[in-house]
């Protein structure tokens, strides 16, 4: 299982009527990766969890994900894909 979001938007709260994501540096930020390593984690992982522009964006670019599953929270996409 790979947690994942964009760099920028470690420690934040996003909120939306009843729904909150709080994207921990405990649960996503085990450490910084370069674009070439995300790459490399994308895909050899079977449950990706991914929030922000710039990692959904690099996921579909691979093949990885379908925009049409992508959800926002307060303008933040974050989308979970499950390979079969």
């Amino acid at each position: 299982m790979l947690n994942i979001c964009d760099s920028h938007l470690l420690g934040k709260n996003i909120s939306e009527n009843d729904l909150t994501i709080n994207i921990s540096k405990n649960y996503y930020g085990d450490k910084i990766v370069e674009k070439k390593e995300a790459i490399t984690l994308l895909k050899n992982c079977s449950i990706i969890n991914m929030v922000g522009k710039e990692t959904i964006s690099l996921s579909l670019s691979l093949g990885i994900g379908a925009q049409q599953s992508i959800k926002t929270i307060d303008s933040v996409p974050f989308l979970i894909v499950f390979k079969m």
